[in-house]
Order: C-alpha cells, then structure tokens, then sequence
C-alpha cells in the first residue's frame, strides 16, 4: 500500500514538472473545416498570441472532410501530451453522433478544455423573395410550400438545424439543399438558385451592407450587436426559436490535468483580451470561456436538444 501511495505521489509530481515546463515543442491546433471561416479566424488569432507567451511556434492545420468527423479522429489518436489540440464546431458532438457511426468516441476520446466563442447566425433571404420580415417569409412558405431552397453546409451542420428548426417551430416546409461549405451555398443565394440561408454573420456582412441579400433576423437568443435593430427570429414571430452555434478546444483524452489547466489559462487570457475582442465580436464572434466542466455541460444540453430536432425530421443514424 505504501508502494502505491508512492507511486501515486511520484506520478503526480511528475504531471505538475511537465505542465510547468509545457510547451517544449510546437504545438498543432487542428481546425476540421477550410480556412476564412470563424473557426479557422479563431485558430490563427490564438496560434500568433500563443506563440508570443509561449515562445514556440503553435500551427494550424485545416483537416476537413468526413463532416469535421476526420480532423476531430485524427485528434482523438493522438498522443495524450497536449501537443495536439482540436478547435472543434458543437456538432461533431452534439449532432454527428445522432446520424451516423463515427471511428472514434467523441465523449470518451476527446477532453474538454475550454468553450471558445458562440457563432451569430443570421436568416438572409435572396432579395427577389417577397418578404422583408420573418413572418412575411413564413407566410409565402406557407402558401407556396417547397417552393422555396435553403441551403446548408450539409446534414447535421449548424445551417441545416436552423432551416430545419425554423420549419418545425413555424409549420413551414422548404427544400433542402446541401453544399460542400458555406462558400459556395452563398454563391449559389447571391444569384437567386437557393432563396433562404441561415449562416454565420461574418460571411454574410459584406453581402448585407452591400444590399445583394436581406437580412431578416438573427437566429441566437439575443441580438447582433453589430446590428441591434434586427430583432431574433423569436422575437420576430417564431418563438422558442434560437441557433447560437459554439467553438470549443479539446485535447486527446488523457492529456494531464495540470496541462489542460495551463491551456485553458492561457486561451482564455488572449481571447478576453481588450484587442481580441474588438476584432472578433463585430464579426459576429461572442467570446465565450469556461472550465472543461461547462463545455462537458453544454454538450450535454445540446446533444439532448439536438437530437430531439434530428429526430423529428426524420434523420436516423446509420
């Protein structure tokens, strides 16, 4: 017994002399989806202030494909020695699960870190629609159903729960269509082929400001600060409506406390940075962190959330 207690006790320290010398080697950020979005915005913003702290290079990596499922796998098999972090978007854990076999487990392979930012989406309509409000959009899908396309980043993304979430809460039904990424759907909305979109804030700003799409609302439970007079989809007429999408950091199981404890430290130091803020929250980029035990909470919450919607529309795992 003493033995062990020992061991215990040598095993620990050990742990405490490796967080205090971390990091002695670069470190890879992964991000599972291409570069100019808000994750990858994210990623870069705390590569070039971590290597200032940490003075050793912090990498990016955009491992797409596989609905962010290949980057998140190649993270989960990973050495355990927090060298390898995960910039993950809420559905590889909330939704993925729900609609098909993934090749690793995301709730026992992966360790929180911290929750990083919560994403504003906006409902835009191509401007040829007849509707400049969230119920007038209701009330022309209603009488002309699937006569109307919205796009999304594919099954399961957060573009396609708002579409869906949108046409259950209001007894709507439009047509789903599904791309490779959020690019080339609003390539497809600025020309009229797909009419209703649901993304995130900084692809659609300059769109907005220029008049080539409408805005009609914002889809989270709180307003745009960037545009407070745009009310929520609830407070337009859909009420229990809300998709506020989020971006966490995860670590191969495993990975040390202390560590995970020093990682979290030191991403939340730069992310509520005065200068951080003021470049990412306009971008409709809410800063958001916490302890692992809320990010475990919040995908708890969502997970349950989630599937229900999944279910409904009647998407069913493999």
């Amino acid at each position: 017994m003493r033995r062990f207690a020992t061991f215990i006790a040598l095993a620990a320290a050990s742990f405490v002399a490796a967080a205090q010398g971390f990091p002695e080697r670069p470190i890879k950020i992964v991000v599972p989806l291409p570069p100019g979005g808000s994750p990858d915005t994210i990623a870069r913003v705390l590569s070039q202030g971590l290597q200032g702290v940490w003075s050793q290079p912090v990498v990016v990596e955009n491992r797409t494909g596989g609905n962010q499922n290949i980057g998140a796998d190649a993270v989960a098999k990973s050495p355990p020695d927090g060298y390898t972090w995960f910039l993950s978007p809420d559905n590889v854990f909330t939704v993925n699960p729900h609609i098909g076999k993934q090749s690793f487990d995301p709730f026992s392979d992966l360790a929180p870190v911290t929750l990083l930012a919560r994403i504003q989406f906006l409902l835009v309509v191509n401007p040829d629609v007849p509707a400049k409000s969230v119920m007038e959009l209701v009330a022309y899908a209603k009488a002309k159903p699937d006569e109307l396309n919205f796009g999304s980043s594919g099954t399961g993304s957060p573009q396609f729960l708002g579409g869906m979430l949108l046409q259950q809460l209001s007894g709507t039904k439009m047509n789903h269509v599904p791309y490779k990424g959020a690019a080339p759907a609003i390539a497809d909305l600025l020309p009229g082929r797909i009419q209703v979109w649901i993304g995130a804030a900084n692809s659609l700003l300059p769109h907005i400001r220029e008049g080539k799409l409408r805005l009609l609302a914002t889809a989270a439970d709180r307003r745009f600060g960037a545009m407070p007079d745009a009310p929520t989809v609830a407070e337009a007429g859909v009420p229990g409506y809300a998709l506020y999408p989020w971006l966490g950091m995860f670590v191969p199981a495993k990975t040390p406390p202390e560590i995970v404890a020093r990682i979290n430290t030191e991403i939340s130091k730069i992310l509520n940075s005065a200068e951080t803020r003021a470049r990412l929250v306009p971008q409709g980029m809410d800063i958001s962190t916490g302890s692992p035990a809320q990010l475990k909470e919040i995908i708890s919450s969502d997970y349950a959330q989630w599937g229900k919607v999944m279910a409904t529309a009647g998407i069913k795992g493999e």
